[in-house]
């Protein structure tokens, strides 16, 4: 089993969107394309659709609250992308995915509609999930790769105390309030910590990042080849197997 998972995360690796040269040069054209400028954090202001999550983010958590039940069922981050358990190979940081590049978690979305709803009105949505931490995550210093992508935590559950729950982007560390958002890029270096006794969770959305023309259209287009790659298609399968698994739990 561990010989076919490292030959899965080999594959994976093999493709990895940093080995070709055209999206190294796009990454460094963003910053004078980009429409909320080039940072390592962003004002919510750059992204009026926040202010309605926020407003929501009660319901959110209620819905929320129904899925923490089943916690210890929920899959492991590195379960659903294996590309992941280079950062994460325990089983403290658990998903729960309404969709992906073009793919759409429908039970999921059912089981949280009101949440559903509230994605469905975000422009540029390329991923959503409840990312939860358990107690003593750490998540290791990484980065993204798509620097076409904006990443955004709604914190639903911010454990105490604060201080020992964080986040640190490039050289400057951020802590989540309930109902706030937080937006960064991601491929600034990041780590993550948990070093409380309970769990945290944020609504994890990674959009568009807003270019001028004709850089929005190359971003488009990378996002959409993002969609169709193999990466996707593997946690696409992957997913769709957990969700079988869970509903025979739930019967």
């Amino acid at each position: 089993m561990k010989g076919i998972l490292q030959e899965k995360l080999n594959k994976i690796e093999s493709i990895r969107p940093e080995k070709f040269a055209f999206v190294k040069k796009i990454e460094a054209l963003v910053p004078h394309y980009s429409l909320v400028g080039d940072s390592v954090f962003f004002s919510k202001d750059y992204f009026p659709w926040a202010e309605e999550l926020e407003a929501n983010w009660q319901v959110i958590r209620q819905e929320l609250d129904q899925i923490m039940v089943y916690a210890d069922a929920l899959p492991n981050f590195q379960d659903i992308s294996p590309r992941q358990h280079r950062i994460s190979p325990d089983n403290l940081w658990k998903t729960f995915f309404f969709c992906a590049f073009g793919y759409r978690s429908q039970t999921n979305c059912e089981r949280c509609p009101e949440t559903a709803k509230l994605l469905q009105k975000i422009p540029g949505l390329k991923v959503a999930f409840f990312s939860i931490l358990a107690p003593g995550k750490h998540i290791p210093e990484h980065r993204g790769k798509h620097k076409g992508l904006i990443r955004c935590h709604l914190a639903l559950k911010v454990p105490e105390p604060k201080e020992n729950c964080w986040i640190r982007v490039a050289d400057q560390i951020a802590h989540w309030e309930e109902g706030k958002t937080l937006f960064f890029d991601d491929t600034f270096p990041h780590e993550v910590r948990n070093d409380t006794n309970d769990y945290r969770v944020v609504l994890f959305l990674d959009i568009a990042r807003p270019l001028k023309f004709p850089l929005s259209l190359v971003n488009w287009l990378v996002n959409s080849l993002v969609g169709i790659s193999p990466i996707v298609q593997v946690a696409k399968g992957n997913h769709e197997s957990w969700e079988q698994q869970f509903e025979k739990m739930l019967r």
